[in-house]
């Protein structure tokens, strides 16, 4: 229920912030304009958020012969606890990391990247699809990617309105550029950093092997930050590590909780990185 709210919350409010803009930019037309936008846009977001996201990152749907390892994982774990097969993408870069994402678990998606396939063992390699079964187990995909392509149609809007107005549009949109910290707020809202945990304490049970997920944030944590993912701040939240986006956005589109706290809860103990 608390997610189905978020959801209703997060498309009324995009309504709402539209409706506002428009009025201020264009009156009672403007107002109408920009409902219809609205309309448009939550359409979109409650049905293609997962395709936007995929097709973001280039994500590349594969069958079982072209990625057996992944498949047979992932077949294995859905047979065992109940839950319909995803359709399995790969993101073509050497970043190593992962995100799901779909309406429901009849419609979700689980997406690799090439980088993470040559990083991980079989064990952290079964870790890490345990945790993105976990988003979708707990039902947090549709708010995940929700979340996303609101907050990019907000700052869309703000981009818009300061390059593609004239000079008096273009005061409106430096104010609309202060939409982006809102846009953050909105996911922070909607995406709250325990999710991560519950994701990580699902996928270990998942799997019985906690230790195996750690070893996989650590090695992921690692290698990511010598190999950094480029992502947009409205997407950072979908992947299993926070995405490095810059001094401008990296605390402010922050939903990640720090991965030693991460490897903390799975073990039971402190994280021991560099060793």
């Amino acid at each position: 229920m608390g997610n189905t709210f978020k959801t209703a919350f997060l498309l009324t409010a995009l309504t709402l912030l539209l409706m506002v803009i428009g009025r201020a930019f264009g009156g009672q037309n403007g107002m109408l304009l920009a409902l219809a936008f609205a309309a448009v846009t939550n359409f979109i977001a409650y049905f293609y958020s997962d395709k936007i996201a995929l097709a973001t990152y280039r994500a590349q749907p594969v069958t079982r012969e072209e990625l057996p390892r992944v498949y047979d994982v992932v077949e294995r774990m859905t047979q065992r606890i109940g839950l319909p097969m995803p359709k399995i993408y790969v993101i073509p870069t050497d970043s190593p990391n992962a995100f799901a994402t779909g309406r429901n678990p009849k419609h979700a998606s689980v997406a690799v990247t090439q980088g993470i396939l040559g990083l991980l063992n079989d064990e952290e390699l079964e870790g890490v699809l345990a945790h993105e079964l976990g988003h979708v187990n707990n039902r947090d995909i549709l708010i995940s990617s929700i979340a996303a392509t609101i907050a990019g149609a907000v700052t869309f809007l703000a981009r818009f309105g300061f390059f593609f107005g004239d000079r008096d549009d273009r005061r409106g949109g430096l104010l609309m550029l202060i939409l982006a910290p809102f846009a953050a707020m909105l996911i922070q809202l909607a995406v709250s950093r325990s999710r991560e945990y519950q994701a990580d304490a699902t996928g270990a049970h998942f799997t019985g092997n906690p230790y195996a997920l750690a070893s996989a944030l650590a090695k992921l944590d690692a290698c990511s930050r010598r190999r950094p993912m480029v992502a947009t701040p409205s997407t950072a939240h979908l992947f299993i590590i926070q995405p490095l986006l810059g001094m401008s956005f990296g605390n402010l589109f922050s939903t990640h909780p720090p991965i030693a706290k991460r490897i903390e809860r799975l073990t039971g103990r402190p994280a021991e990185f560099g060793q």
